[in-house]
């Protein structure tokens, strides 16, 4: 199996996710980086997925494309796009949010990893009053 076949398998839902499962996937010195924290090395992924884990009661990606590429500049080996569904344990609130994913790999796995979407839209629209005024200013932004 191919290591971006393994990882959009271990994608489909982060919450079944171990961190030996991560060690298959990403190298030691992985740099993983998204819209809320920036991680180095897999000891620290693996404690970023463990917090996840603990509020979450699903986070699945249904990845749309994973679309190599060929000889870059700066090394991408794969984008990604997908659609994440989170929910939360307390509430049972369902987030859902589409992004895109840049991964490069060497022969250890996936030494980078950063992920694209919408910080407002996963967490700042679901805030009671927060919530409340984004809304008011993207109806605003779009009349």
């Amino acid at each position: 199996m191919l290591l971006i076949e393994k990882f959009c398998l271990k994608y489909r839902d982060l919450t079944k996710v171990s961190s030996e499962d991560l060690s298959q996937i990403y190298s030691d010195d992985v740099e993983f980086v998204d819209p809320i924290e920036h991680h180095k090395g897999l000891a620290a992924v693996q404690t970023y997925f463990a917090k996840l884990t603990k509020h979450a009661k699903a986070c699945k990606f249904d990845i749309h494309h994973a679309v190599p590429c060929k000889d870059n500049a700066d090394n991408i080996s794969y984008v990604l796009t997908w659609t994440m569904t989170l929910t939360l344990k307390k509430t049972d609130r369902i987030i859902t949010t589409q992004g895109s994913t840049l991964l490069k790999q060497n022969d250890n796995g996936f030494y980078y990893h950063r992920d694209y979407y919408d910080l407002g839209e996963m967490v700042y629209e679901h805030i009671p009053v927060l919530g409340w005024l984004i809304g008011k200013i993207k109806r605003k932004l779009r009349s």
